[in-house]
């Protein structure tokens, strides 16, 4: 008797999944921050890409043209290389830093937005519990893409 009133109860749980990543990546809300922190990012990437090429340039010549250069003139090209490098390794870590921040704060949003649609759906339809992470979720159960599908829409 109790077996069978506890599969009637088990019966009638509703439980949900959504997969977190792909939401992150595919809901239109996640896309448009992407293309926001490109854009954003766009020219100190950029500016990099141009020191990265500089510091190699200034590499190979100091390697070619090493052994023939005054004494002088090689350690004035070596500390000037240096000075780029760190330069740039400062610059390339300040970047990853404020990217990184910027993701994150963006993508905070966008996780928001997510869960109160993720609510919103189990309460329109009836569901007990939704879990994000999972060893394994049957697709049965899986409503990432009305979750999606709702963000893209509501994004309009």
């Amino acid at each position: 008797m109790l077996a069978a009133f506890a599969q009637t109860a088990a019966a009638e749980v509703r439980v949900g999944f959504v997969n977190s990543d792909r939401v992150m990546k595919e809901a239109t809300p996640a896309k448009k921050a992407q293309q926001k922190l490109e854009k954003e990012f766009e020219k100190r990437d950029q500016d990099l890409q141009r020191m990265a090429k500089q510091l190699q340039g200034m590499q190979e010549g100091l390697e070619k043209n090493g052994v023939t250069m005054a004494e002088g003139e090689r350690r004035n090209k070596e500390r000037e290389f240096n000075e780029l490098n760190r330069d740039f390794q400062r610059k390339q870590r300040e970047f990853r830093e404020d990217l990184n921040q910027r993701r994150n704060e963006e993508l905070a949003g966008v996780l928001d937005r997510a869960n109160k649609t993720i609510k919103q759906i189990a309460e329109a339809e009836k569901y007990d519990i939704i879990f994000q992470e999972a060893v394994y979720a049957s697709p049965r159960i899986d409503i990432t893409d009305k979750v999606i599908k709702a963000l893209s829409e509501a994004a309009k």
